[in-house]
């Protein structure tokens, strides 16, 4: 399939829903005649900060369409955290999907993803993706170069390179892929590692095109991002972080914790402090930990070129009705 640009957008800041205007035009959405459930764009992609109601606002969307929601967040992938990742509480594609002791690749999780939202697209005509995770949502939406697997004796190897002698493998580094050692600081054992995984493979930690963001999408696709005021996503996450308590995350972890926990799943936000500190800390270091990720993710929004920024801080389907009315009208 050749590549699509998504439509560059003006970013779009108090975005409400005209109603007199909507009666005007075909309306997708609630009362809509049964036919008309299409828009121009096959993918209605949406993205913002930790608490910003996201899920919520993504059913609504994929409600209104007669289609389905895809996930584009690393954790919710797993089984067993439901309550620590957040996952909605409708079925969503590739929620849940895999054991804790496994493991989840960037390249595996866009296999999937595009498996979905192209099946999704053939029998709906649309698929709606939603999600926190950047690279996540990059890769559900386009065809990154992912560097290939790596076999475990080949990254046991060089770890035993590393550990015998760190400045002799990051030279050796600097020596095959000049680019990556610039990229990476010699104590970092886990990206030099990986790094020269790579340069033996014949591909590198820093490719040539190195925009993580580009215009170039898999589908006709309108990127849609949730803007909170600063002190309403405060407030949010730390109204959220009382009910995940309330609710029993603590057991959740502890039952987690039994079994085996794969480095990826271990990344889970608050997996760590909730396992190891008293109630009182491990909800406040929760809390704090959540608004740091929220303002990374915010920084991610403002990286998207063309996203349309939605104003979020009113309910759930009044934003998907001003999305899909910002989608009729571009």
């Amino acid at each position: 399939m050749g590549r699509l640009a998504f439509h560059t957008l003006a970013t779009v800041r108090d975005t409400h829903v005209d109603e007199s205007a909507l009666r005007s035009q075909r309306v997708v959405g609630w009362g809509a005649p049964p036919g008309v459930t299409s828009l121009d764009y096959e993918v209605v992609a949406i993205f913002g900060p930790t608490a910003s109601g996201k899920s919520l606002v993504a059913q609504a969307v994929a409600d209104r369409l007669r289609t389905e929601v895809v996930s584009a967040d690393a954790l919710q992938v797993y089984r067993g955290l439901p309550i620590l990742t957040n996952q909605p509480e409708t079925p969503t594609r590739l929620v849940a999907i895999r054991d804790l002791e496994q493991t989840m690749s960037v390249g595996e999780y866009a296999r999937l993803a595009h498996e979905a939202i192209d099946g999704l697209v053939a029998t709906r005509g649309s698929a709606v993706v939603a999600g926190g995770t950047g690279l996540y949502l990059r890769a559900a939406l386009a065809d990154l170069d992912i560097p290939p697997a790596v076999e475990a004796a080949s990254r046991r190897r060089l770890e035993r390179l590393y550990d015998d002698d760190p400045d002799d493998a990051y030279e050796r580094l600097r020596t095959m892929d000049p680019a990556s050692a610039a990229a990476v600081h010699v104590n970092d054992r886990r990206r030099v590692v990986r790094a020269l995984e790579l340069a033996e493979a014949g591909s590198s930690l820093v490719p040539a095109d190195a925009r993580l963001w580009s215009h170039d999408m898999r589908r006709p696709t309108l990127v849609v991002g949730l803007g909170l005021p600063g002190a309403e996503l405060r407030r949010r996450i730390d109204a959220r972080t009382d009910d995940m308590i309330a609710r029993g995350v603590a057991a959740e972890v502890e039952s987690a914790l039994r079994g085996s926990v794969s480095p990826t799943a271990a990344k889970a936000l608050g997996l760590a402090e909730l396992a190891t500190l008293a109630p009182e800390d491990a909800r406040d270091r929760l809390a704090a930990r959540t608004r740091q990720y929220a303002a990374y993710q915010r920084k991610w929004m403002r990286r998207i070129p063309g996203i349309a920024t939605i104003d979020a801080d009113r309910p759930p389907e009044q934003v998907a009705d001003a999305i899909l009315d910002l989608a009729r009208s571009r």
